[in-house]
């Protein structure tokens, strides 16, 4: 049977962060894995969680299952995170995920079971694993225009015209807020366009929200979501903990499944609960915990946003610093859309062969459509990047 596997396509990040070891320069900068890291290359654990885990080690006294869906407070926890009071808690159903990768497979594999016709809409360019996963699951995609490689910015327009295509049923994929890989974000006035769209469409959304936190701040990142859970008759979300919780390897997620019929709270949470079976049965546990623990608890949770919040001010100072030297060594202002981007990543909106002549002439590790990430940079390594981006001429 196995001498009938083929080889499957390498993962181009993977394959970067190996070439990025074999580097033998000492001043080597890795702006490639999506990963959060502070001024040290380190990937920290918050304060609050360190408090969370060793309050449970002393608590805890068992490691049965949860349930098929996890733990009830911990969706409620995240519910309240992400969607405030915007919709009712009766008119949502929710499972944990391993990771909020895990919540978009769901969410995929739940489309798949509800309607097998319909087509996803997602941006172009979105993250790469969105794309593998639809391919893998059988459901065919169709791409929208998002970003302006001129601009930096979104391309509003080419994307309300791009979904005119779409169809009563289909699905509408958005980021709710840090887009990966560019940084450009919708503002509430285009979210509240989009918002129209889809109900005057019959759209069904999928947001997928893993960077609550990171841009303007919880409540401001969250703006959008609310704005459309609240506004269309059903919804699906796709949340991750491994950002602004920096708990990635716990794998911690959800996916909620929202209809403004209460009646169909049920159905819902019975199809969850049946697809996380097929799938892995319990979701794990640990990461959920420590997360729900945070968010219920006054003095982990104010100390957790504080955190969270200077993580949040950090990128936005390295993205400032950037677009600041940049502004220094051309003498002009075009590379204003880095400081204007929120989140983790920015596109620079160039071509491979740019980003591969940065690296083998400056050593500057990034995916090859120009994203990178403004967390592995710090203050003595943005005048590297800068000097790098203007010699090879982006």
């Amino acid at each position: 049977m196995f001498e009938t596997l083929k080889p499957q396509p390498a993962d181009k990040i993977l394959m970067l962060m190996q070439m990025f070891r074999d580097d033998p320069r000492d001043n080597k900068v890795d702006l490639g894995v999506g990963v959060y890291k502070n001024a040290e290359g380190v990937t920290p654990v918050m304060r609050a969680i360190k408090a969370a885990e060793h309050k449970l080690w002393e608590e805890q006294t068992t490691k049965a299952y949860t349930g098929l869906a996890g733990d009830p407070a911990y969706a409620d926890a995240m519910i309240n995170l992400i969607l405030g009071t915007s919709v009712e808690r009766s008119k949502i159903a929710a499972v944990a995920t391993p990771g909020g990768t895990g919540a978009v497979r769901q969410a995929f594999e739940l489309i798949k079971l509800a309607n097998p016709e319909a087509r996803v809409f997602v941006s172009d360019p979105t993250w790469p694993n969105h794309i593998s996963i639809l391919k893998y699951v059988g459901i065919e995609t169709v791409m929208y225009r998002y970003f302006d490689a001129e601009t930096r910015a979104v391309n509003f327009d080419g994307m309300m015209e791009d979904l005119q295509q779409a169809k009563k049923g289909d699905v509408l994929l958005l980021h709710g807020c840090c887009h990966n890989p560019t940084g450009a974000n919708l503002n509430l006035t285009e979210w509240q366009a989009v918002v129209e769209l889809l109900n005057e469409r019959g759209l069904i959304p999928m947001i997928d929200i893993a960077y609550q936190g990171f841009g303007d701040g919880l409540e401001e990142d969250a703006a959008g979501v609310r704005l459309v859970a609240s506004s269309v008759p059903e919804c699906l979300i796709a949340a991750s903990c491994s950002k602004n919780f920096g708990i990635y390897r716990e794998r911690t997620g959800l996916l909620m499944a929202i209809s403004q019929d209460g009646g169909a709270q049920a159905q819902n949470q019975q199809s969850l609960a049946f697809l996380n079976r097929q799938n892995y049965s319990f979701p794990p546990d640990h990461g959920a915990r420590l997360v729900t623990m945070i968010l219920n608890d006054d003095a982990l949770r104010a100390d957790w946003m504080k955190e969270l919040e200077d993580t949040r001010l950090g990128m936005l100072g390295l993205r400032q610093q950037l677009a600041d030297e940049l502004q220094r060594l051309t003498g002009s202002d075009r590379f204003g859309f880095i400081a204007q981007h929120r989140g983790m990543f920015s596109l620079l909106g160039t071509t491979p062969d740019l980003v591969e002549k940065m690296r083998l002439d400056h050593g500057i590790y990034m995916v090859g459509d120009s994203r990178l990430n403004i967390a592995g940079l710090n203050a003595q390594t943005v005048p590297i990047l800068a000097k790098a981006i203007v010699e090879a001429g982006v």
